[in-house]
């Protein structure tokens, strides 16, 4: 995606496709602070760049504020290869967590298919016995 110099409220949320309630509860959280004129909000290529971030985020399971963490290393000395850097380590860390977390997924529903077929045998040889039973 193209980043323009600033964008409206209303352009942002259909570049990321996002509501207005969203970027203003960001904003409310220092997440992103976009210029304000007369009573516009004007979000520029930084808040752009960052709410990509947040929204990626956000779906890979971070927090707002381990996301807050990574963003802010961009303005520390080490700048952006300090916050890539950070990034993979938090990714690989996340990932981990989330393989771990499939496997007791997997666990569970491998244990849940067992016990639908138990039953359903059961349901089933009932109803082969006293159909009529069954029905009322």
């Amino acid at each position: 995606m193209m980043l323009k110099e600033t964008l409206t409220i209303g352009e942002m949320c259909k570049a990321f496709n996002t509501t207005a309630r969203t970027l203003r509860f960001y904003e409310t959280k220092e997440l992103l602070s976009p210029l304000r004129v007369r009573n516009h909000r004007l979000f520029t290529r930084r808040d752009q760049a960052r709410l990509k971030l947040i929204l990626a985020g956000k779906r890979f399971g971070f927090s707002l504020e381990q996301i807050r963490h990574l963003l802010d290393l961009y303005d520390t000395d080490g700048g952006a290869h300090h916050q890539r850097r950070e990034t993979l380590r938090a990714a690989k860390s996340r990932l981990a967590e989330m393989i771990e977390e499939r496997a007791k997924l997997d666990l569970v529903i491998s244990e849940l298919q067992t016990e639908i077929a138990r039953v359903a045998r059961i349901v089933e040889a009932e109803e082969a016995v006293a159909p009529q039973r069954v029905a009322s």
